[in-house]
């Protein structure tokens, strides 16, 4: 395997940096322009913030490492019962469309932490399912 030249490192380096800041403001905005802003501005500081925090976490998600901590039976395990719990409480205690979108949000993440989990399941048991060639003529 090659190693990257330093020109590729630091352009890596760059891009990582961008990306993670990017994703950091828009949370950032997501979550803060209500203590700033009021009315129509505060709304659409807020979407474009989501949108821009969901945008750059997709991509930040596809990279190898971190795509790799995301499908580990642990942190399936922990996001499954805590997704489902925050959307139970969002959705009993934040009012009208906010807690609704707040319960929707956090079930999409509990469903997708569950499909990991029985994909996951599925894998494990169809790999021990068939019994090895040398036990089927042993058993014949």
């Amino acid at each position: 395997m090659k190693s990257k030249s330093a020109f590729a490192t630091v352009k890596s380096f760059v891009a990582d940096l961008l990306l993670w800041s990017s994703f950091a403001t828009g949370l950032a905005a997501g979550l803060g322009a209500g203590a700033v802003l009021d009315g129509t501005e505060k709304n659409v500081a807020t979407l474009a913030g989501v949108a821009v925090s969901l945008v750059t976490g997709s991509r930040i998600a596809k990279k190898p490492r971190i795509k790799a901590f995301l499908s580990a039976r642990p942190v399936l395990w922990f996001l499954f019962p805590f997704s489902g719990g925050v959307a139970a409480v969002s959705y009993l205690t934040l009012d009208d469309a906010t807690g609704i979108a707040t319960a929707a949000a956090m079930d999409l993440v509990a469903l997708g932490a569950t499909g990991g989990l029985v994909a996951g399941r599925r894998r494990s048991a169809g790999e021990g399912e068939e019994p090895a060639p040398d036990t089927l003529v042993a058993a014949w």
